[in-house]
């Protein structure tokens, strides 16, 4: 990995779950943007490769895209004690590949958040944390994704993290045709 050398800024939010508002999610915005919309932009290539024109219109596609991933709901943790050690680099086994040690940094909208994971390497130190080589286990055709690596100062990281912003809706919300 290359030296850590820009800075970026972490928010994480607490909000309720895409489609499933009775469960609360961990969302993300680097440098003031959801991480959702950042997917959407390293996939749309991707993607379009992918789906047929003829099956969805310009509007649906743009959904579909900016949907793909949701954030995560992180099961069982209603006072953000596993979240911190999750976005800290220490995740739960089954939001870990076993094989490369990435992790979880969004999960599915259906809920269950290993169903479709956005993987990256997360490291950290006592100075920063890294986000790297974002990929898409479904998908290992795409290859690492065109995003980050992202470095984070260390103490506005775990700061954010132990506070969260709420929010009483997803901030993508009417872009995702639920608001």
């Amino acid at each position: 990995m290359r030296p850590s050398t820009v800075s970026h800024r972490v928010e994480f939010l607490r909000h309720p779950h895409p489609g499933h508002p009775h469960l609360r999610a961990w969302g993300i915005r680097i440098d003031g943007t959801d991480m959702r919309v950042l997917v959407a932009e390293a996939t749309r290539a991707l993607w379009d490769q992918e789906l047929d024109e003829d099956d969805y219109t310009r509007q649906e596609r743009d959904e579909f895209i900016l949907g793909q991933h949701a954030p995560l709901h992180l099961d069982d943790d209603a006072d953000g004690t596993r979240a911190r050690a999750h976005f800290l680099g220490d995740a739960q086994p089954a939001l870990r590949d076993h094989h490369t040690g990435a992790m979880c940094l969004l999960g599915c909208p259906c809920g269950i958040d290993a169903c479709w994971p956005l993987l990256a390497m997360v490291r950290a130190t006592a100075t920063e944390v890294v986000w790297s080589r974002f990929h898409q286990p479904a998908r290992p055709e795409w290859g690492e994704l065109p995003l980050g690596p992202y470095v984070f100062p260390r103490p506005a990281y775990e700061a954010t993290l132990a506070a969260p912003t709420p929010l009483t809706e997803d901030p993508l919300a009417a872009l995702l045709g639920e608001g």
